[in-house]
């Protein structure tokens, strides 16, 4: 026994620091004391690596400290995020018979009626902002929130209970399927902990109760049956990713090389109709029409910690002198659907790791150009990144902990020059692994022509 403790003195010293930060994490911090935040968050960045560094060898133990590490937020109410409250009052709604998808909870609200257990508190929780929009989640995203409301129904702690027990499952999930995948792909089954022990994972989706975690499991469950061949399966097991978030979707054109043309049009017309099937109990014609509403506002509405469209926004206000959102918010799209045709017929995407290298790249730019990037979403590009090369979504999950830094003040505007030196930070090391690459493959690693 002492040995043992003399053997792992270094690493438990490590997980000590890691677990009183994360519960100061937990407990005590809200996103506006900005110092503490940020200083937390490097030091847990920094024994997080260590411990990496000291048990490369020794993944049992970095997995039973990242599940503990999880496990600390058990009992908290997230504080970096109110969009947890809405997850909520949609498992709810549908727990009391209304489509969530049909009514805002601001239009219930305004007329006194409560449809809800603790219907005000959930709706304060949330804000107006979120109050008063038609949700978004998907079908399987909602089958979450509706567990919990099962189980929780008259508790927000216990409600956040559940839905954080899911997302710590999906979690596991990914670490049981990406170290297979790393297996099947000859590469270092470490890779996984840049995601599986990552602060950023932690705090954003188990901390937070963001349900990329649910999507990414059956993302990297997909690629695994892909790179095995079961394609069928993969199709529909890819189809539940869509139906946690859509952003999937993105990835569906970057399949057509792997697959071929048959075996395409076969998958992506097994996802379709799985989501069609997911969907139909809540199909209307007032259901699409809040719907792609409620998807467009993130194009033409929305603002935050973007890089590109930022750039084109000021050059708007130059010209116009006005906000051109609603015509910037338009064109972006344009140019991200360019560019993934570009990689999906004029890139090499026949191996499972080129495939996953495109899916990285084509996602990347569309948070390069997207109006808004709050941290969560980069979990995905993280997750992809570990079955490549490239580690620049390791240095933005870091980095981008400074986003926050806009709820520092009152009104919650951003400071620009924070968000220039964290894309400043995250180009920097994307160039510099470019060219990196291209020194040992002759040609770009983004969009190298076939031979």
């Amino acid at each position: 026994m002492l040995s043992w403790l003399n053997f792992y003195k270094k690493s438990l010293l490590l997980a000590l620091v890691a677990v009183i930060s994360y519960v100061l994490f937990a407990y005590k911090i809200v996103r506006t004391d900005y110092t503490q935040l940020i200083a937390l968050y490097t030091l847990l960045f920094v024994a997080s690596f260590y411990l990496l560094k000291l048990n490369k060898n020794n993944l049992s133990f970095l997995v039973v400290i990242a599940v503990v590490f999880r496990l600390l937020f058990l009992f908290a109410i997230p504080n970096l995020s109110q969009d947890f409250y809405r997850f909520i009052w949609d498992g709810r709604m549908i727990l009391e018979g209304f489509n969530p998808y049909l009514f805002t909870p601001e239009s219930f609200i305004l007329k006194g009626e409560f449809p809800v257990a603790q219907a005000q508190e959930l709706y304060a929780g949330m804000g107006t902002l979120n109050g008063s929009h038609f949700t978004n989640y998907p079908p399987i995203n909602q089958l979450c929130f509706v567990i919990a409301g099962l189980f929780a129904g008259k508790s927000i702690v216990g409600s956040a209970l559940v839905m954080r027990l899911l997302i710590i499952l999906a979690d596991v999930g990914i670490f049981y399927f990406g170290t297979k995948l790393l297996k099947n792909l000859k590469l270092p089954l470490y890779n996984i902990f840049f995601y599986f022990l990552n602060p950023f994972i932690i705090i954003e989706l188990t901390g937070n109760l963001h349900f990329e975690a649910v999507m990414l499991f059956f993302v990297v469950w997909s690629l695994y049956l892909l790179h095995k061949n079961k394609w069928q399966l993969a199709a529909v097991i890819f189809a539940f990713s869509v139906s946690v978030k859509l952003i999937p979707l993105l990835f569906l054109p970057l399949f057509f090389q792997k697959l071929g043309f048959k075996k395409s049009v076969g998958f992506y017309g097994v996802v379709g109709v799985v989501n069609v099937l997911l969907f139909l109990p809540f199909i209307s014609s007032e259901f699409i029409i809040n719907y792609t509403e409620t998807v467009g506002l993130w194009f033409q509405n929305f603002e935050f910690n973007a890089s590109i469209y930022y750039i084109a926004r000021e050059i708007g206000y130059l010209f116009r002198g006005y906000n051109e959102i609603a015509v910037i918010g338009k064109i972006l799209p344009l140019v991200v659907i360019i560019f993934i045709v570009i990689i999906t017929f004029f890139r090499k995407n026949k191996t499972t790791i080129e495939l996953i290298t495109a899916m990285l790249f084509g996602l990347s730019f569309y948070y390069f150009t997207s109006t808004t990037v709050h941290p969560w979403y980069i979990s995905t590009l993280l997750l992809l990144s570990v079955f490549t090369k490239y580690k620049f979504p390791l240095v933005w999950s870091f980095i981008i902990i400074i986003s926050y830094l806009a709820y520092a003040n009152s009104n919650n505007t951003e400071n620009f020059w924070i968000i220039f030196i964290e894309y400043l930070v995250v180009y920097g090391v994307l160039i510099c692994e470019l060219f990196q690459q291209k020194r040992t493959v002759k040609s770009c690693p983004v969009i190298y022509l076939k031979h």
